[in-house]
């Protein structure tokens, strides 16, 4: 990669993307809004975790929330479960699935669990695709929204006739929400609206809220009461999660309900990037607060060329390309950054961007 690429980025006064720079920041001030005699959680009880776990099930409709150090746990777990219940050890989901391509395979050497990969990469698989599937399974996953194609969404009527079908055939379902806070401004529901549709329900603290970390199981209380069972098993029960925790609670009442300014920021955003000429962005129109922008060019010329811009306009475009058929890409999610780029800075940036480009 190009150093010079790279530290344009990282020196840039505004950028694109994200909430700001990972810092130890990110805790302290979430550590700041609470007493510093407020007993911690132990071993997964206490006020602390309890209360924040009762908050999140109310917020997404279910029966009960538990709160686990990582979603890659959360959802093995989900999933190894409802397995159990229906003694069938295959589960569906799409072929860029969390767990399919960043996980090591967790969720088949851990639980020895069979996956079918649904529809094409390149695509939301729809009912069709789930009709024509030979194989029996316990359980459809869905990401929401579907980060390796951009963040695309199915319309709320496909996701209906999705979950629906599940129903009818005994499939459990499993919403893989790790952004499931942006999707609400596209279906215009609230969280528990979308939850409902779902037997169980993973949320992230880190990903589109920004927080240090963690994440939330929600389902049926007898299921979520076995999934503490299995967090012990897999080592999640640490003797105290508190800094997840007061970040996780600090930053989605923070931020929660900005999801739909970021929403129409990522819909302003996505048009400067249609307007180049050799650049597009994959959805053309955003449905959530992400997408992936391409470049009709090689990474080598890309990253020179939005070195200079970036160094020039101390505004960080991205960190990262990615090598893609055709030319490059990469990926922005929009959050707190975006609003302090003043717009005259913004709109000469993108127009040298195209001169160079």
């Amino acid at each position: 990669m190009n150093n010079n690429f790279v530290e344009a980025y990282r020196n840039a006064t505004y950028k694109l993307d994200g909430h700001g720079t990972y810092q130890v920041k990110i805790l302290k001030d979430a550590l700041n809004t609470i007493d510093s005699d407020t007993k911690i959680d132990f071993y997964g009880t206490g006020p602390m975790i309890n209360d924040f776990e009762d908050k999140m099930a109310d917020l997404l409709g279910k029966e009960k929330a538990v709160f686990f150090p990582s979603g890659t746990m959360a959802q093995q777990i989900a999933l190894r479960m409802w397995c159990d219940k229906k003694k069938i050890y295959r589960v569906a989901y799409h072929p860029l699935c969390h767990l399919e391509i960043y996980e090591e395979d967790g969720l088949k050497e851990l639980h020895h669990i069979e996956t079918v990969l649904l529809g094409e990469e390149d695509r939301l698989f729809t009912i069709h695709d789930l009709k024509e599937m030979n194989n029996a399974i316990s359980t459809l996953l869905i990401e929401l929204p579907q980060r390796g194609i951009g963040g695309q969404l199915p319309t709320w009527q496909e996701l209906k006739e999705i979950t629906d079908y599940c129903k009818v055939k005994g499939i459990r379902t499993h919403l893989d929400g790790a952004r499931l806070w942006e999707t609400m401004p596209y279906y215009e529901k609230e969280l528990k609206e979308i939850c409902q549709l779902f037997d169980s329900v993973y949320v992230s603290f880190y990903k589109g809220i920004g927080g240090v970390a963690g994440a939330i199981l929600a389902g049926p209380e007898s299921f979520m009461e076995e999934s503490k069972i299995w967090k012990r098993r897999h080592g999640g029960d640490l003797i105290s999660l508190y800094p997840y925790i007061v970040s996780a609670e600090y930053y989605l009442d923070k931020r929660l309900d900005k999801m739909s300014i970021y929403y129409e920021q990522a819909r302003e955003l996505a048009q400067y990037f249609n307007k180049l000429n050799k650049a597009y962005t994959e959805p053309e129109v955003p449905v959530s607060n992400m997408f992936h922008v391409y470049f009709h060019d090689h990474k080598n010329k890309v990253e020179e060329t939005l070195s200079n811009v970036m160094e020039k306009y101390s505004l960080g475009i991205t960190p990262y390309l990615i090598e893609v058929e055709g030319g490059c890409k990469f990926e922005l999610n929009i959050g707190d950054n975006y609003s302090e780029i003043p717009k005259e800075r913004l709109n000469n940036c993108f127009s040298d961007l195209n001169k160079e480009l």
